[in-house]
Formats: structure tokens, sequence, C-alpha cells
């Protein structure tokens, strides 16, 4: 049974419960090559459905403990997992943030899917969970990713040199965020902005 889930016009936003391990599993190893330049080198069995079971039961603790948010993107209609978004690193106090993490499903690349599931869990984010910044960061090589991000409106604040181990290697990141327009005038929602 799902946790939760925030349906689009094209997809579902779902976070899984550890007994959906299989619909997870068949992405990430339907995926790996294509993944694998944007990933941390992982073990052999890490997309198994075992370990993903353990790491869903896992992503339920953090969802209900307020640490983090880990949505599945299922395709509507075939509930296919075609890709996720991943809101973690949930920090409360007065900095009210986490950190965006996302991909797709090689043969949906190109088609807004991903535009779409983002603006969902980023009205999510701020909407129900109050936040006020989220952070993505990204290769610079990774152009699809600067133009997701621009489109979603996050802003340039940084560039950090071998910032994360990806693909074997320290890589730099440019990093952006998006801050929450809500305290700027609160008769004007934030989500209006990015539709």
């Amino acid at each position: 049974m799902t946790i939760l889930t925030l349906p689009c016009k094209r997809v579902t936003l779902a976070i899984l419960s550890p007994s959906q391990a299989p619909l997870e599993s068949d992405f990430y190893q339907r995926n790996q090559a294509h993944l694998a330049p944007w990933s941390p080198v992982r073990p052999d069995d890490y997309y198994s459905p075992e370990k993903i079971r353990s790491r869903l039961a896992q992503q339920a603790f953090a969802f209900e403990d307020g640490y983090a948010v880990h949505f599945a993107v299922l395709e509507r209609g075939s509930e296919q997992m075609i890709g996720a978004c991943n809101f973690s690193g949930i920090i409360r106090g007065a900095f009210q943030a986490c950190y965006l993490g996302y991909h797709i499903d090689q043969s949906r690349q190109g088609q807004g899917l991903m535009h779409e599931a983002l603006q969902a869990g980023i009205r999510y984010m701020f909407e129900t969970m109050n936040l006020h910044r989220i952070m993505a960061n990204y290769i610079p090589d990774n152009e699809r990713s600067a133009r997701l991000l621009e489109r979603l409106g996050f802003e340039r604040e940084g560039y950090a040199k071998a910032y994360l181990n990806i693909g074997g290697h320290w890589q730099d990141h440019v990093l952006t965020a998006l801050v929450s327009k809500v305290y700027e005038n609160p008769d004007q929602c934030w989500s209006r902005q990015l539709s």
C-alpha cells in the first residue's frame, strides 16, 4: 500500500511502501547504465528488491519523522515507475531547508514529465512541509538538469569543487536553490509563479 500519493496530469508522485520494492527495483535495474554517470558507485545488489525493501522502510520512518520525502514518479495509467524525486536532509529551526535529487527513465527524457513531477513535489514541500528553501546541485556537464532547474526558478548560488563522489571520482557541482516567495508577498503564492 502506497504511503502518500500526489496525482498530477500525466504522473503520480508516490511514497512507496516496502511491499512495493519490486516496482522500484525494476526502475533502477532498467536504468542502471543510464543513471551511472550521475550516481555514486553502488554495490552489485544495491537495486535488488530485498535491499530496496529495507531502504523503503527507512524512508517511511524518515517521512514520518519529517527528515525526508522520497517520491517515486509513476506513470498515470500504467503505474510503472519512471523516475524519482527525493527531498532529503530536511533541517528545521532557523533554516527550514532540504536538498532535492531527481532522475527519470531514459525513455521518458525530454517529455516534461520531470518538470511536472518536480512542480508538484516542490509545492508539497513549501505548502505542506512548510519549508523555506530547496537546494539542488548538479554536475556542470549535466545540461538537462541545468535547464530544468532554471525553468523551475532555481537560482545559481555557487560552485563547489570536488563536491560529491559521482561515477567513481570527485566531481564539481553547481549549487542552486529555490526560496519560497510567500514571505515577500503573502497574497501571491509562489506556486502561481511556477505554473
